[in-house]
């Protein structure tokens, strides 16, 4: 008999197993206690995690209701909260308790450092689809890449893919380390058929701007781009390098920030405060919610010379604010 069959290897293993069991499990009750369901959208179940004292996150995509929002707690009991704000651009959305919850009924989430986020480290959805009591789903992180832009504009601090199963009514609840400790929100709205978690520091940004002044602010200049190439001879006129790009402006909105600046249909932005512009992207990763009201230096190919603006940034609509609305960055 081979050692890796022989009875005192598979006791062990077994023991290994069951401890390993004991920790996911003790792991999931201790993230349970700051898991909570939302009752706020018809025939949608959702979950929500006791982010700070009174508050509740949410994906903001299970919000349909914003007052008089029914919530079970931990402990079984249910609770009355209102909506203080959405952000639609990270899919959170924040509530706050009529009456704070006991710490019997409710803990406070306990959350992972930054860093925490490695690739292959064992996870934990862990989810409060309803009445029923908590949920949780095993697998992995499969990948953790950079800051990126949603498609409705809002800027998540990491990518954070997952291998593991995301059921019915875990949007808006934990992604939880082995030790119970939370990593980030679970979402499956940012991305069709993928589940993605949206990290702490993101959720900790969007909640500090909710709480403060009822929405995250957007930079916007009302302009739609596309990536061109200058020929080589007006490079060469303009000295400017061979393969010398830019940004093709092929629509301004009506009473922009563009459109006040001086920016025109046709014109080429071949760099933004000094820095060289390629893809409509490069555009966008300057405007930065705290660029809003600040300059924003152009430099522009028209008519084959340049001219050089200068764009005040604006902020974009939010949901609601007809005298914006369709605004887009």
């Amino acid at each position: 008999m081979s050692a890796s069959s022989s009875p005192g290897t598979r006791a062990r293993s077994g023991t290994n197993l069951r401890a390993l069991s004991d920790d996911l499990a003790g792991a999931v009750e201790r993230a349970g206690r700051s898991v909570v369901a939302i009752h706020a959208r018809p025939r949608i179940p959702a979950s929500g995690i006791y982010w700070r004292d009174g508050v509740v996150v949410a994906a903001s995509h299970t919000i349909r209701k914003e007052q008089d929002i029914a919530v079970t707690l931990a402990d079984g009991t249910r609770a009355q909260a209102q909506l203080v704000g959405r952000d639609g651009g990270t899919d959170i959305a924040v509530l706050r308790f009529d009456s704070a919850p006991t710490a019997k009924a409710l803990t406070l989430a306990d959350r992972a450092a930054d860093d925490a986020l490695r690739v292959g480290s064992l996870v934990l959805a862990v989810g409060r689809p309803g009445d029923g009591g908590v949920t949780a789903s095993l697998g992995v992180i499969s990948t953790v890449g950079e800051r990126w832009r949603t498609w409705s504009g809002g800027e998540i601090d990491r990518f954070v893919r997952l291998d593991l199963a995301v059921y019915d009514g875990f949007s808006g609840g934990a992604l939880v380390d082995a030790e119970g400790s939370v990593l980030g929100v679970n979402c499956s709205a940012l991305a069709r058929g993928t589940p993605l978690t949206i990290p702490n520091a993101t959720v900790e940004r969007v909640v500090d701007a909710l709480l403060t002044r009822g929405h995250v602010a957007r930079a916007y200049l009302g302009v739609a781009m596309q990536p061109v190439r200058l020929t080589r001879s007006l490079a060469e006129r303009l000295k400017l390098s061979e393969t010398a790009g830019g940004v093709l402006v092929v629509m301004v909105e009506s009473d922009s920030p563009a459109d006040r600046g001086g920016l025109l249909v046709g014109d080429v932005i071949i760099s933004a405060d000094g820095h060289d512009m390629a893809e409509p992207q490069d555009v966008a990763e300057l405007l930065g919610a705290e660029r809003v009201g600040g300059k924003l230096e152009l430099r522009v190919v028209r008519g084959g010379e340049l001219k050089n603006l200068s764009l005040t940034v604006g902020e974009r609509a939010q949901a609601g604010d007809a005298r914006r609305r369709g605004a887009r960055s």
